[in-house]
């Protein structure tokens, strides 16, 4: 079998569980991972021969996704930002619309604050924390989560990628430190658990329930902690960066405003949707 032949044995396979451009796109990072060669190498050798343990790679993905598994913890890596993270179900998987959250930071930071320190807060892989401190050369960058073993994720992930991030193991919700921030950013959990029907099952069999949902009651819970953590560890002017759920937006604002933040912005992302709040600490 020649790896054209293993395309079309692929796609045949996924048929019912995913559309074929989606089961191309898994094809294609299946073979990058079991066989090194990326999308444009492997359309010049489409005829070349697959090794056997090639196609018994391939046998075994194609078994875990359909059992869906997602296809970044079948191969244990996830890419953001142009770099490459490990992930297993300890953390979430890194997306594209948080990469939006970081463009908005590097847009709004780099081009007037050569040094300064940064909190990411429930950080997971590290995604954030590491893909900023690899564009903010000259920021001290610190990145919290409660998970002792999401940590142990984002410490291997800063080893990976080359960049030193000191790392908190702490509650939100109780924390206490004193150091100051010049900006601080969450992507803290805000699915609501009545809005858990809507998600795909490949989400919420898989992914840490943890990192993903809130109450009904109280859907700003760690919003709220988080803001309050600003008031108090965010230098004067500095900036708090959010990614919030879509339909909360009025009321995440609304929040921020009484707390006492100033030029309370809402962004939406590639999809239209309210995705992104930046403020400003008046201090």
């Amino acid at each position: 079998m020649n790896f054209k032949a293993l395309k079309e044995y692929f796609i045949r396979e996924m048929a019912g569980y995913e559309e074929p451009q989606e089961a191309t796109a898994l094809f294609y990072m299946t073979v990058e991972h079991i066989s090194g060669m990326g999308r444009g190498k492997l359309l010049l050798r489409q005829e070349m021969d697959v090794k056997p343990e090639e196609f018994n790679a391939c046998e075994e993905i194609i078994k875990q996704l359909k059992r869906r598994k997602p296809i970044q913890y079948i191969l244990k890596e996830a890419h953001f930002y142009g770099l490459t993270f490990y992930v297993d179900p300890s953390v979430l998987i890194p997306r594209a619309e948080t990469e939006e959250l970081v463009d908005w930071i590097l847009e709004e930071v780099k081009p007037t604050i050569n040094k300064g320190a940064l909190l990411d807060i429930g950080t997971g892989s590290g995604c954030i924390a590491i893909s900023l401190k690899k564009q903010l050369e000259g920021w001290d960058v610190y990145a919290m989560d409660i998970s002792a073993t999401a940590l142990a994720v984002a410490r291997q992930n800063a080893d990976k990628n080359n960049v030193q991030v000191e790392f908190i193991e702490a509650d939100v919700l109780t924390y206490s430190g004193g150091q100051q921030f010049t900006v601080i950013v969450s992507n803290p959990p805000y699915v609501k658990e009545d809005e858990k029907q809507a998600m795909h099952a490949n989400v919420l069999d898989n992914e840490p329930h943890s990192a993903l949902f809130v109450s009904n009651h109280d859907p700003l819970v760690f919003y709220k902690a988080i803001a309050d953590l600003a008031l108090k560890n965010l230098e004067r002017g500095g900036y708090l960066f959010f990614e919030i759920n879509e339909y909360l937006g009025k009321e995440t604002i609304a929040m921020l405003r009484d707390k006492g933040f100033n030029n309370i912005v809402l962004r939406k992302d590639m999809q239209g949707k309210d995705r992104m709040i930046c403020c400003r600490s008046s201090g």
